[in-house]
């Protein structure tokens, strides 16, 4: 499935690159900002969405300048080729900066893989950002981004991805995400990103509340080695503290109700001497959740917690009551977990619409990406999906797409109950599997260029509902198609079904005699008409019988021995006018005689 995905996602509608990925969204140039990270414009990615730059006048970076602005469609994605099993840091950037003068910031959603990832509530002039932690489970991870609401178009201003150490979050089950709450480094004086963060984690300053203090390490390098989820040193430099031992430190309040994962750094700022001591315990709800933490100066301790949470929630440190000094805390990490991650839908239609996408990639790379199915309100507006757990896909709309080319082999897509494919440019033959397909009800193949017989698998299945019509190379019967031989090799081929030979030669026999009948009678009639004399009308009628035998026999002759009866009757027909003829020519004769008398 993983490499059926990779080919399925990575098209003209996908961003496709190796790990650590930095996308500025809406600029057409790749270039390297003032942190010697390298961007890429992502222009030309995407057929219907437009590169805007914002108006605001506030202060911001360069990647904040642009935007992409999704118009269209009901899911819109980015999709980068990844290592199955990566641990992956996805952070998408959201600056608005009223780039439609509209002052009408909007909002919408983002999914990530086929999973509901969060609601993206944007800001007039804010800079507003969401991240990821997950294990991919295939070759490639896709970010969607999908309207919600009526005139409020996605849009995003920047995606990230960053390839993560396989020990870092170890915590993380890969069944499920973590979701980022907060990421704080106490007492620092700016945001720590990259380069100090070799993974451009963003850890912003906090200070704490009343009666809280901000103290600076005096050690001149501070080991990470025992912290598995390598914070950087520059968060580790400074902590806050309190005043004294009998007050405590709130870590963090308003959690939502959510099962949540924390990690907690602690380093002590300074060397102790044989006086003093610091040792505290984290408590949640006034209960004690930690065995006593005493920071070790020069290094770090590293506190990973997993608690359910509610907005009444108290996160606290007590210091214990041998400890000469109040508890400090340098940084924290807060997440909230995700529900079971999908597997996505189904890899049989996946690699069916893989094999689609190889066809007709000219036209389908720039339709097709993120998972056809899931989440289930942002399915594939050209698929019908099932609500199984794992979707299977049951409904196939390609009309009017203009597709060109031969099908491809697409039975893996068992599931399908309908198959629309008209108004295309599709040709050779109507593959066999299409036949075979168990709970196809309907197959539309219309105005197309197939050619060839139907399949005796398609035209023997009494449940289904086949149109062809509009496809003037395509033999709609056994009869119209015939085998021939060339060279003593026997080929089979097909008459067309607008200038194949017809099998019944009756309408040709009558489309030519009756016109024949109708001017011989024509005749007859005018020299009745004019007295001619019956030496002259048997002279003619004598011409013009040999003349209708000798047609009847050249059509003898053309259509064979199959066509023997329709000799044989159009050589009655000749004896019976032969026949009247007479009857009539001695009756003038009679009546023309009479006034000699």
């Amino acid at each position: 499935m993983a490499s059926c995905l990779a080919f399925l996602f990575v098209a003209f509608f996908a961003f496709t690159a190796n790990a650590d990925v930095s996308i500025d969204c809406g600029a057409s140039e790749s270039y390297t900002d003032e942190r010697f990270l390298a961007w890429t414009g992502d222009e030309g990615l995407f057929q219907n969405s437009q590169s805007e730059v914002v108006q605001s006048s506030n202060a911001i970076s360069h990647v904040m300048s642009t935007l992409r602005v999704f118009t269209t469609r009901k899911k819109n994605c980015y999709s980068i080729s990844e290592d199955k099993g990566s641990l992956l840091l996805v952070r998408a950037s959201f600056f608005y900066g009223n780039y439609d003068r509209k002052s009408s910031p909007p909002s919408f959603d983002m999914h990530f893989d086929g999973n509901e990832w969060t609601t993206v509530k944007t800001s007039l002039d804010k800079l507003v950002y969401y991240e990821v932690v997950y294990v991919s489970k295939s070759d490639t991870t896709s970010i969607c981004l999908s309207q919600t609401h009526p005139n409020q178009f996605p849009f995003i201003s920047a995606l990230e991805v960053t390839k993560l150490d396989s020990k870092m979050y170890s915590y993380l089950d890969p069944k499920h995400a973590l979701f980022l709450i907060s990421r704080v480094a106490y007492g620092a004086p700016a945001t720590v990103r990259y380069p100090d963060d070799a993974y451009d984690r963003i850890w912003d300053p906090e200070t704490g509340g009343s009666g809280i203090t901000s103290v600076a390490s005096d050690a001149i390098f501070i080991g990470t080695v025992n912290a598995p989820d390598n914070p950087p040193q520059a968060v580790l430099q400074n902590a806050i503290t309190i005043s004294s031992t009998s007050h405590t430190i709130g870590i963090i309040h308003g959690f939502p109700d959510l099962s949540i994962y924390m990690n907690l750094y602690f380093s002590e700022v300074t060397q102790l001497d044989t006086t003093q001591k610091r040792s505290f315990r984290v408590y949640i709800d006034k209960k004690p959740v930690s065995a006593p933490i005493i920071p070790p100066y020069g290094e770090v301790t590293e506190m990973s917690i997993n608690f359910t949470a509610s907005s009444n929630t108290s996160f606290l440190l007590f210091a214990d009551p041998d400890s000469t000094l109040p508890p400090l805390v340098n940084a924290l990490e807060a997440f909230y977990i995700s529900d079971r991650l999908t597997d996505g839908t189904d890899s049989k239609d996946v690699e069916g619409l893989s094999e689609l996408q190889k066809a007709f990639s000219d036209v389908l790379q720039a339709f097709w990406s993120g998972d056809p199915c899931l989440p289930s309100p942002y399915s594939w507006e050209w698929t019908t999906c099932s609500n199984d757990t794992i979707p299977r896909i049951t409904a196939l709309n390609l009309s009017s797409f203009n597709l060109s080319g031969e099908l491809p082999d697409f039975s893996s897509m068992d599931a399908l109950v309908t198959i629309n494919l008209q108004n295309n440019s599709i040709n050779g033959s109507i593959p066999d599997f299409l036949g075979a397909l168990p709970n196809l009800k309907e197959l539309n193949l219309a105005d197309n260029s197939f050619s060839g017989p139907i399949p005796p698998l398609i035209t023997s299945n009494k449940k289904l509902k086949l149109v062809v019509s509009g496809n003037p190379d395509l033999c709609v019967s056994s009869k119209s198609c015939q085998t021939t031989s060339i060279d003593g090799t026997t080929i089979s081929s097909s008459v067309p079904s607008g200038r194949r030979k017809k099998s019944n030669k009756l309408p040709v026999i009558l489309g030519t005699t009756i016109p024949i009948f109708l001017i011989f009678w024509a005749l007859v009639g005018f020299l009745l008409h004019h007295k001619r004399k019956t030496a002259a009308i048997a002279a003619i009628t004598t011409d013009c019988l040999t003349l209708v035998h000798s047609f009847f026999l050249g059509i003898q002759g053309q259509t064979g021995g199959a066509n023997n009866m329709s000799g044989k009757n159009g050589g009655a027909v000749i004896n019976e006018i032969k026949v009247n003829f007479q009857d009539q020519t001695t009756t003038e004769n009679g009546n023309h005689s009479e006034p000699q008398q």
